[in-house]
């Protein structure tokens, strides 16, 4: 191994190393707002001093000390970042909510304008503690508070008193607490973006929360010719769903499908033969199983992403007084979508992905998952060993389990199996988030070697007449470029530019 490979390793692992980094700084946000709330100090002793002794047994006697000046630089930071959240209580901006390990609200504020804008995970029966405090200069309200928060306001804006939610409350200067509805207006920009006509169309809005209550506001306001909302205990419901099969558009408005759930479809789109929409509010994924369905049928389809940005757009302006141009807005959910969207690779055993995948990631800083490598970190074989010693069906049991846990991540480039394609399961788990590429060579350019499928009686020739046709099916883009850097710079443009197409 030259110097260039043993650098290329380097920098893979530094790149791997800076994005644990941020998750662990993440993590320490979000303890730090726990100690806020709890009122809790942020230098706790005695839990320092055990991690500290714990990472030095793991590494061992070669790098103890090493791994301790690391860790006393980190733990350094971390308390910083907590300390600079306790002294910017009165000045902070927030998301309040149950459960926020997996939300965007933070990257898309950080977008939108230049402030400090936290995750406020907070239980139940601490809703009373954290209204009593108001240690906050606005934030915004997420499930399940919507309605929750209404009787700790002092005043409400008109729209947000007619919807009887709010997702928006700022503090004045007197502390005050005034609540405002955004969802209205992120809504609304929704169906001008997608171009979705309401008008004369029967709606189906599923949900009856704080979503389904802006949702059927701003179709009444657009004369929607009949909104029918579906609940699970109301007079229209998914039991007797089947008399509005007539619906022209349908939006969904429950958290159904949502990470970590993606699997889940809130109803079967069988017998909906009318429908010209599908509006599924969930950006995580971004094509939810919902919206997969719909694409199977040639139904338009358009997810939650539009919305949430301008909803925050607005929101972003109530916190600051500062007004935000339409570009703005379309720069952000631009960034969002494509910093969110993963690159998945797939192709014929032997046809390159894998390095080609190593060096999108040392390009992006994308962390590398190859569900080949993740199939043996998990079982402790080989997959040549799998293969041979089981069955395929077995191995191929496994790999759909490793492929859906990898389609449920963001922001990763993700290298499949050459059969990856073989079970349909895979590409919905693929397409939640990614956006997919195979990598093509010329059979007589295919390395064989440790590739006991590639190895059969049809051999390639065989194998590849199976697979061309799911190939594709399956790709978004096909790549022939020589060479792993050349192909990889080529997916890496071709991304890109997908998002650049999106803007307005």
């Amino acid at each position: 191994m030259n110097i260039e490979e043993l650098r290329k390793k380097i920098d893979a692992i530094d790149t791997e190393l800076v994005s644990l980094y941020q998750q662990r700084m993440a993590v320490a946000d979000e303890i730090g707002a726990y100690k806020r709330e709890n009122g809790l100090p942020v230098f706790d002793e005695a839990r320092e001093i055990v991690l500290l002794m714990r990472l030095e047994q793991l590494a061992g006697p070669e790098h103890a000390q090493g791994i301790r000046a690391l860790y006393e630089v980190i733990l350094a930071q971390s308390r910083a970042r907590q300390k600079k959240a306790q002294a910017d209580d009165s000045v902070s901006f927030g998301l309040l909510g149950e459960k926020l390990d997996h939300s965007y609200s933070p990257a898309l504020h950080h977008l939108l304008g230049n402030y400090t804008y936290s995750l406020l995970p907070t239980p139940q029966d601490k809703l009373d503690d954290f209204f009593r405090r108001r240690a906050f200069r606005g934030i915004n309200v997420t499930i399940p508070y919507k309605k929750a928060v209404l009787p700790y306001l002092d005043t409400l804006s008109p729209l947000a008193h007619v919807i009887g939610c709010v997702n928006t409350i700022i503090k004045d200067d007197t502390g005050r607490l005034h609540g405002y509805n955004t969802d209205v207006f992120g809504f609304s920009r929704l169906l001008d973006h997608a171009h979705i006509e309401v008008a004369g169309k029967k709606c189906l809005v599923l949900g009856n929360g704080g979503a389904s209550k802006a949702v059927q506001y701003c179709l009444h306001q657009r004369n929607a010719g009949e909104v029918i909302v579906i609940s699970r205990q109301g007079p229209n419901n998914y039991s007797n769903i089947r008399r509005h099969l007539d619906a022209d558009v349908l939006i969904n408005a429950t958290p159904v499908g949502t990470y970590p759930h993606n699997e889940e479809t809130p109803l079967s789109l069988d017998g909906f033969n009318s429908l010209e929409w599908v509006i599924d509010l969930t950006y995580d994924p971004a094509r939810t199983t919902l919206i997969q369905q719909a694409e199977k049928r040639g139904i338009k389809t358009e997810n939650g992403l539009y919305m949430l940005t301008a909803q925050g757009k607005q929101a972003s302006e109530l916190f600051t007084g500062n007004n935000l141009s339409q570009q703005a807005l379309d720069k952000a959910r631009r960034e969002l979508a494509m910093n969110t969207a993963n690159i998945v690779l797939i192709g014929m055993p032997g046809s390159g992905k894998t390095e080609a995948g190593k060096e999108i990631s040392r390009i992006t800083g994308r962390p590398l998952i190859d569900t080949d490598e993740e199939i043996e970190r998990e079982t402790g074989k080989t997959c040549e060993e799998i293969l041979t010693q089981s069955s395929e069906e077995h191995f191929r049991e496994i790999e759909s389990q490793v492929v859906q846990a990898a389609g449920k991540r963001r922001g990763v480039v993700i290298v499949t199996g050459g059969g990856t394609v073989t079970r349909e399961e895979n590409l919905t788990a693929l397409r939640w988030n990614g956006v997919i590429f195979e990598r093509w060579r010329p059979l007589e350019q295919l390395e064989v070697h440790g590739r006991p499928l590639s190895a059969l009686p049809d051999g390639l020739e065989g194998l590849y007449e199976k697979r061309a046709p799911l190939y594709e099916a399956w790709r978004d883009e096909r790549i022939e470029t020589d060479g792993a850097e050349a192909a990889a710079q080529e997916i890496v443009r071709l991304f890109t530019t997908r998002f650049e197409e999106t803007e307005e």
